[in-house]
């Protein structure tokens, strides 16, 4: 835990370093589009350059070898470095889906996140080419079976999107020549390469490293199905009950997206009244089977996602379609973020809250203020807001007042509520 806050440091100082560097650059090169001076560079690069400096001093005050000293920085280096990366390529190539605090955010949290994965990796892999006793190296955090299950599905479509990527190029170089073959052949051929691909390596290479590096016991498939059938009244009904919502409303929003006039941002709101219809009853009755249905649905989105990205016969062009009703200014082309915003929302404050129960509305967080104060705050300030925050932005304090005191609203009911049904002294 030590290594994952001192990584997740260094990708932030990382990061705004490069911020700095290019602030600096602008206000030397007077770019019209940046609007900086010469000292607030120079002030910016100072704070982040004293901030690494505290970072590095306070590390080796906690390391007993200069060997240790110096592996923790290397490690915590390259941390930084990726991080600076994928910004710059977030940026680079989806302009209009992120803030410059969100991409830092999602940078950050993937690259502490597959950083983890990499020193579980590279510590299980020492252990086992060099004799344990001569191993110093003790990585790796307690995780549950769900945890171990979604960092395992989330690395094996990494390596899945790589691996096709590249498989699909040759391929392409190989029957560059062969133009007669007709188009239609190429997709199914293409199709079948992508769903046979994307099963191997879900069904073998995902559960091998979990199983090898992470020491599974069973096959994860195995444990999924002996974990839903172990309370399968409850759970199956929650999952008929969450796919009968998703069917009617998915219905009803898609056919007012197209022949309405009503602005998509409102219309994607009702899918955040969505979220709480589902997410909190999962919530306080089956936290554990709502762990895992939030990680099963996080694979399909990425899923869905790259099979709209790639076109893939015959499911992209639909998804494609589909999606786009939905769209707004911060969606692009290539890449559709908001229903990724919604779920990763309403799931990082329960994965994170994982093990902490001095507090029991932390798992909610997500879910009230996504789902109710996100939702009043953009109704309310739509219809009936005036006093703006500021002359450029949309934002209006009524609005933000709306969200406030609904989601103390909200938490003045569920607070009793979970008190009934035994929440609180179970967790």
């Amino acid at each position: 835990m030590t290594m994952q806050f001192w990584a997740a440091s260094a990708c932030c100082c990382g990061v705004l370093i490069f911020l700095s560097i290019l602030m600096w650059c602008a206000a030397y090169n007077k770019n019209p589009h940046f609007s900086c001076s010469v000292w607030d560079a120079k002030f910016s690069l100072s704070c982040v350059i004293l901030f690494s400096v505290v970072c590095c001093i306070s590390l080796a005050t906690i390391s007993h070898t200069g060997f240790n000293t110096a592996l923790k920085l290397l490690w915590l280096l390259c941390h930084g470095f990726a991080a600076v990366k994928l910004i710059q390529h977030l940026l680079n190539t989806f302009p209009c889906c992120a803030s410059i605090g969100e991409a830092l955010l999602l940078t950050s949290g993937l690259v502490l996140y597959f950083g983890d994965m990499l020193a579980c990796t590279i510590s299980k892999v020492c252990r086992l080419l060099v004799s344990p006793e001569l191993v110093s190296i003790r990585y790796g955090i307690k995780r549950s079976e769900i945890g171990i299950i979604i960092q395992g599905v989330l690395l094996g479509l990494l390596i899945f999107s790589a691996v096709f990527k590249f498989v699909i190029h040759l391929w392409e170089y190989f029957c560059r020549a062969d133009n007669s073959e007709p188009r239609k052949n190429k997709e199914i051929r293409r199709s079948l390469i992508f769903f046979a691909s994307l099963g191997f390596t879900m069904i073998v290479v995902a559960p091998s490293w979990m199983m090898i590096v992470l020491d599974f016991d069973v096959h994860p498939i195995l444990w999924i199905f002996h974990f839903v059938l172990s309370e399968p009244l409850k759970q199956l009904s929650l999952c008929i009950y969450w796919l009968g919502l998703i069917y009617a409303s998915v219905l009803r929003f898609y056919n007012i997206s197209k022949n309405s006039k009503i602005e998509r941002i409102l219309l994607r709101k009702y899918y955040h009244l969505l979220a709480v219809s589902m997410f909190l009853p999962a919530l306080i009755y089956q936290p554990k089977f709502l762990d895992l249905a939030f990680g099963a649905a996080l694979a399909v989105f990425l899923v869905l996602e790259i099979i709209r990205v790639w076109r893939i016969w015959p499911l992209g062009q639909l998804v494609h379609q589909f999606m786009s009703a939905f769209t707004d200014h911060r969606d692009s082309d290539i890449l559709i973020v908001s229903h990724f915003s919604l779920l990763l929302g309403c799931a990082l404050p329960i994965w994170m809250s994982s093990g902490f129960n001095d507090r029991p509305l932390i798992p909610f967080a997500g879910i009230l203020s996504l789902g109710i104060g996100d939702t009043m705050a953009s109704m309310v300030g739509h219809k009936y807001g005036v006093l703006r925050w500021s002359k450029t932005g949309k934002k209006t304090i009524e609005g933000t007042a709306a969200g406030i005191v609904s989601v103390l609203a909200a938490c003045s009911v569920l607070l009793p509520l979970l008190a009934s049904t035994r929440y609180i002294p179970t967790q």
